[in-house]
């Protein structure tokens, strides 16, 4: 199962989430392993059954305002039973005080314990995407992700076949490229995967003869993407004359990523052909499958059933005199 330091809240920069480390130090290598999160009321109760210890608790204005209303001798007790139960975390919203008992029995136990001043809403929209993005099923590819008329198109093949020339060629004509030569993907549920660019050479391409290009500062900002879901995976391959390579697009390939099935197209390259049309023509193709319009099994359908067909003005028999 994957996991994430608890100390590791405190270094992200991207979902704002305004911690603040107020006691607990000892326990920034406690683990969070779920996304979800859970606000315990009930163990202000004393009921602490359904306390989920891989979750991260928040408290927010209304748990404190109840549970000021303890007697001081209760809360100590509530706290101390808490915090022993092995949780990962505890944060408070809104930026409220936390009571000296609440950091105390979190010092005592080695449970960090965070101040954010987000609103609870605010902070568990945050935090949900955070842990979403951690979590996530990981690893690295490489090729070439665009996007194509809104279709993440993932290109495949050995170095030198051309990937990177064939992109280049697709951002002068308006598409958009998100990642070159590493490709990190990521599965944000049971069937998608999103590609990004690596951090160190994002928005860059190489080009044999010319070098490093930065697509960003040449095309401008229209001219890249972050991420985009990867919806067809590519092949370039050689053109290989004793291969049959499929004409007829009836029957659909598969390429797994991440457990996660994508169509897949083998394209064979060879002098003459315009490979940067033929994938901007496999992107529309595929919106058209999506609007439930698959070309080739249409074209099939309709061969079978003239083939079905018996001949214009054909009886079915020979006279014999």
């Amino acid at each position: 199962m994957e996991a994430i330091r608890v100390g590791a809240l405190l270094d992200d920069k991207k979902f704002d989430l305004r911690l603040t480390l107020v006691a607990g130090k000892n326990g920034l290598s406690r683990r969070v392993s779920s996304a979800r999160i859970q606000k315990p009321g009930l163990v202000l109760a004393g009921f602490t059954e359904y306390l989920h210890r891989e979750r991260i608790q928040v408290f927010g204005n209304t748990e404190m305002s109840y549970y000021r209303t303890l007697p001081r001798e209760r809360r100590v007790e509530l706290v101390r039973a808490f915090f022993a139960q092995d949780i990962s975390c505890l944060v408070v919203t809104k930026d409220l005080e936390v009571p000296p008992e609440i950091l105390a029995a979190a010092d005592e136990a080695g449970v960090p314990v965070f101040r954010s001043s987000h609103l609870s809403s605010t902070f568990i929209e945050n935090i949900q995407g955070y842990l979403e993005d951690q979590l996530t099923a990981s690893s690295s590819m490489h090729g070439v992700l665009l996007d194509v008329l809104g279709v993440g198109i993932l290109l495949l093949g050995k170095s030198g076949i051309g990937k990177s020339e064939i992109a280049l060629d697709l951002v002068m004509r308006g598409h958009r490229l998100v990642a070159d030569d590493i490709v990190d993907v990521k599965r944000r549920n049971q069937d998608a995967v999103v590609g990004s660019g690596s951090e160190i050479i994002k928005h860059h391409m190489e080009i044999r003869g010319l070098g490093i290009i930065n697509i960003k500062d040449l095309f401008g900002v229209a001219a890249i993407r972050e991420r985009k879901k990867i919806e067809i995976v590519l092949e370039l391959v050689e053109w290989d004359p004793s291969v049959e390579y499929d004409r007829l697009g009836v029957d659909e390939k598969k390429f797994r990523i991440l457990d996660v099935e994508i169509p897949m197209l083998i394209v064979p390259v060879r002098p003459g052909r315009n490979m940067t049309t033929i994938i901007e023509v496999a992107a529309r193709n595929h919106l058209l499958k999506l609007q439930g319009h698959h070309s080739a099994r249409e074209f099939q359908e309709r061969l079978n059933r003239a083939i079905a067909l018996p001949p214009e003005g054909g009886g079915g028999g020979t006279d014999v005199e």
